[in-house]
């Protein structure tokens, strides 16, 4: 546990000038002790104008706003920038293709900064892609190209509810104020606001930089935050005063992340700040420990009573869950709750294994959580199969930044889909990766406010509009092509992928699709359904008693 003296020393070292500066520095100091030299000696007027030319350099990049990296490493940036211009011809000729993601491509980012930017986003000469190597996807394009008037594509969420919403099938995934930095967290809300589609403000709380106007999905996770008592536990009176405010457009339940699933997560007391205690409703200055699991309920029959209540408390806006799939009991278990209560969520977030964070240990990242395609499958099949695949809706979340991702997305099941680090390129982020040592180059995920303040909030919410805006512009184009009107038409037979050198099938035939209403009346060939579906219990979260016996011995 850090001692009580953490915050005072991260503040002293706050208070010291940064290391970084150290460049800037020395060419002010080098131009003074030129310009004194020339006192004595007229000759070191040609060392005072290269010192000049950095200090002027420096100066500039301190004071001016469109840079935040430049702010934070004024002359040295300009190495980055340089090294930068020339890294796809160092990345050709020696290093790797564009198209290498790890964990996003150039080919990716670029694309972001370029939309984001409103700049240029077409390219040259063909594609870098290798089509014939397995795996590659593409859509199909029509002989009888359509017209899409608008590319503002929605859908109503919560038809059944007192306050539906009509929402953007394009918004920012749950990012929190305390993993991003304020600054960070306005220019998205503002940006979100401008552009009409909605900001999750992850499980930290609505925070006052959420407050610019921009529609707010609020996730409430394990620990409660904004909406808890002082022993951790759930409170009504806080939540209704959160989930009244006109801007709070939808509730959701955050069971499960997909970068670190099961993994409560610790926010140290060196950065519980007053202003992030307050947010939160926790005490200054200690460790912040969220819970692996809930305490408002234990199993699927109590957590479909707890949506129904959010949703009364809410003044009936809708209420939907977030979750990786993981054990498929547990899932079908909440399924059979809805089932037997005909109480259900609203919407359901999948988050697959290959979503971002801010922190996580490398087996969590790499080896825990259903990836998306086969987590999205699974959700959305049941919920046809049991009858419920009308009344609730699907978003995604997971490695989405292109209009091609949305378009992929949407056909395999989904009707809308969230992005949380493509937003963030769309900030300035140059996937440095270093989100967890509060170092963030760009600004963007760190609680350092000298680095945070860099980043220019106008500037960047103009950024993240763009991106909004450019990307789904891009879809618009795309389902043209493919002779569609809008996103609702796509289905898995749009999708191709190549399965080998002389093999292409399209999603439809590639993947299995249960029909209406087939889980009510016998149990699929499907071998997930056929193992896991009549065991799954919706009063326990507690494996099938086969799955308990296995545990027990390892004579398998």
């Amino acid at each position: 546990m850090p001692s009580s003296s953490g915050p005072s020393r991260l503040t002293s070292l706050h208070s010291r000038p940064p290391l970084r500066y150290a460049v800037y520095f020395l060419s002010l100091l080098g131009l003074a002790a030129s310009v004194l030299a020339m006192l004595f000696e007229s000759a070191w007027g040609w060392a005072a104008l290269p010192f000049g030319l950095l200090a002027a350099l420096g100066t500039y990049d301190r004071y001016q706003r469109r840079h935040t990296v430049s702010r934070n490493y004024p002359i040295l940036a300009h190495f980055r920038y340089f090294l930068e211009s020339i890294g796809p011809e160092i990345r050709q000729y020696f290093i790797q293709s564009d198209t290498e993601q790890t964990p996003y491509s150039r080919e990716q980012r670029s694309l972001v900064y370029q939309r984001a930017k409103n700049v240029l986003d077409k390219k040259a000469f063909g594609s870098v892609q290798d089509m014939y190597a397995e795996g590659y996807e593409w859509i199909s394009p029509s002989l009888k190209p359509t017209r899409i008037d608008s590319h503002d594509f929605r859908i109503t969420i919560g038809k059944d509810c007192a306050k539906p919403y009509s929402a953007s099938i394009f918004n920012i995934s749950a990012m929190s104020f305390g993993s991003l930095s304020a600054n960070a967290i306005t220019a998205l809300n503002a940006g979100a606001k401008r552009g009409r589609f909605y900001h999750d403000t992850g499980e930290g709380a609505i925070s006052p930089y959420h407050r610019q106007g921009g529609d707010l999905v609020w996730e409430i996770g394990s620990g409660y935050f904004g909406c808890r008592n002082e022993d951790g536990t759930f409170s009504e009176e806080r939540f209704v005063e959160g989930a009244t405010l006109e801007q709070v457009k939808m509730i959701e339940i955050k069971l499960s992340q997909g970068a670190k699933p099961g993994h409560g997560g610790i926010l140290p007391a060196a950065k519980v700040t007053p202003e992030i205690a307050t947010t939160r409703g926790v005490p200054v200055g200690k460790d912040v420990i969220s819970p692996y699991s809930h305490s408002a309920f234990t199993t699927p029959l109590e957590m479909m009573g707890f949506i129904g209540r959010l949703r009364e408390l809410s003044g009936g806006k809708p209420v939907g869950i977030k979750l990786t799939i993981g054990h498929p009991w547990e899932w079908f278990g909440l399924v059979k709750a809805m089932l037997e209560t005909s109480q259900r969520p609203d919407f359901i977030i999948v988050d697959g294994g290959e979503g971002g964070t801010g922190a996580a240990p490398l087996e969590f990242i790499n080896r825990l959580g259903m990836p998306l395609t086969e987590a999205l499958l699974l959700v959305h099949n049941t919920l046809v199969g049991a009858g419920l695949r009308d009344k609730i809706h699907i978003g995604a979340a997971g490695k989405i930044v292109s209009a091609f991702d949305i378009a992929r997305t949407i056909a395999l099941g989904a009707d809308w889909c969230n992005a949380a680090r493509g937003y963030m390129f769309a900030l300035g982020c140059i996937q440095a990766m270093t989100c967890h040592t509060d170092r963030c180059p760009s600004g963007v995920a760190t609680q350092d406010k000298r680095r945070g303040k860099k980043l220019d909030v106008p500037d960047k919410t103009q950024r993240v509009f763009h991106f909004h805006d450019n990307t789904l512009k891009a879809l618009a184009e795309m389902l043209a092509a493919a002779g569609l009107k809008d996103t609702s038409e796509l289905g898995p037979e749009h999708i191709l992928r190549r399965v080998s050198k002389t093999e292409i099938r399209s999603f439809a035939s590639l993947f299995p699709f249960l029909e209406p209403d087939e889980l009510l009346h016998s149990v699929p060939e499907h071998a997930v359904f056929r193992e896991y579906w009549q065991a799954a219990q919706p009063d326990t979260f507690h494996p099938p008693v086969s799955i308990q016996e296995l545990r027990a011995t390892k004579l398998r």
